[in-house]
């Protein structure tokens, strides 16, 4: 990871942290373990977070995703297992805003506090130029509102301050927990470019989000927990990959071509539009089951699975509540 002129030697630690850019792995959680009374939040847990690329981390409502970022910053801690940034625990950093930029809660300041008022309290607690926060606020769009009550900002505008808050040191490392709720479209893209422009300058982005869509746009790497439990660690093309494809099917004589293409070996759903959906067999296979059949085909589309099909397939059994069908 390139270090700023404001970072300090880390003595006995150098070699290590060495290391760790060699391979460019700067997160290192092994073995957590977080119980809340007869609750396990996270259940050895084990992961590595990468430089220079948007690694998202995803999970089911109550899958532990927060509980493990407030261990990365010292906020929890953990029972067993341990976790570093650039070979150190958060708590040995000393100037941590120089480092490490987290937004975990938007609202965690104090309310009755201007956004700008705010950032100067960071700022003066980390040696931080007062000159920096102006030049936060005007990145993140609150100039117009800087001196008004934070207490008093909507949600997006909140999610905006807590940004700015986590940029403020100019971090080489950063960790957002949900960044784009309460942002308009408008907002979501900003946050979205802002997240790939940071890791494109070297930067470790480590980012939890519940839109599928939007991690599918941004994140290059995925790490996905249910129950507290690792899941997955891949590249996203190789997760949504090994969640299959499939194949849309349409034909004037749709039920004969879904029993010819069944006896081929074929999964097939029928949508409610009368398109097939078939796994199983390629676009190819399907195509000679229908000339076979003397069956007209008006629709032979290749589906590559999305990001949101192959999380539901990885998680379905470890959602905390589940629906009845």
């Amino acid at each position: 990871m390139q270090r700023t002129g404001r970072q300090r030697d880390l003595g006995a630690e150098s070699c290590r942290r060495e290391d760790l850019r060699d391979f460019g792995v700067v997160i290192e959680a092994r073995g957590l373990v977080k119980r809340y009374g007869t609750t396990t939040a996270v259940d050895d847990l084990t992961f590595s977070v990468r430089a220079g690329i948007v690694t998202g981390f995803l999970g089911p409502n109550g899958s532990g995703k927060s509980t493990a970022m407030r261990m990365m910053i010292g906020l929890d801690h953990p029972d067993a297992g341990s976790v570093t940034i650039d070979g150190r625990a958060y708590g040995e950093i000393t100037w941590p805003l120089h480092e490490v930029g987290a937004l975990l809660e938007a609202k965690a300041l104090h309310p009755g506090r201007s956004a700008r008022n705010h950032l100067r309290a960071l700022a003066a607690s980390n040696r931080i130029a007062r000159s920096r926060v102006e030049e936060v606020i005007e990145l993140v769009g609150l100039a117009s509102v800087a001196n008004k009550r934070a207490g008093g900002y909507s949600l997006g505008m909140g999610q905006r301050l807590g940004i700015a808050a986590a940029l403020l040191g100019d971090p080489e490392v950063l960790l957002f927990d949900e960044p784009v709720n309460g942002l308009d479209p408008e907002g979501i893209q900003w946050v979205r470019e802002l997240l790939r422009s940071l890791a494109k300058q070297g930067r470790t982005v480590f980012v939890s989000s519940h839109l599928m869509s939007e991690m599918a746009l941004t994140a290059d790497h995925v790490i996905v927990i249910g129950r507290g439990r690792l899941l997955e660690d891949a590249d996203m093309g190789e997760m949504i990959a090994r969640a299959g494809s499939s194949v849309s099917v349409r034909s004037p004589d749709a039920t004969s071509l879904a029993a010819a293409l069944t006896r081929s070996g074929a999964t097939v759903r029928r949508q409610a539009d009368g398109a097939l959906v078939v796994t199983e067999l390629d676009a190819a296979t399907i195509g000679e089951v229908a000339a076979r059949e003397h069956l007209v085909l008006h629709e032979l589309a290749p589906q590559r699975a999305s990001l949101e099909e192959a999380f539901m397939a990885l998680t379905k059994e470890h959602v905390e509540f589940g629906h009845s069908t």
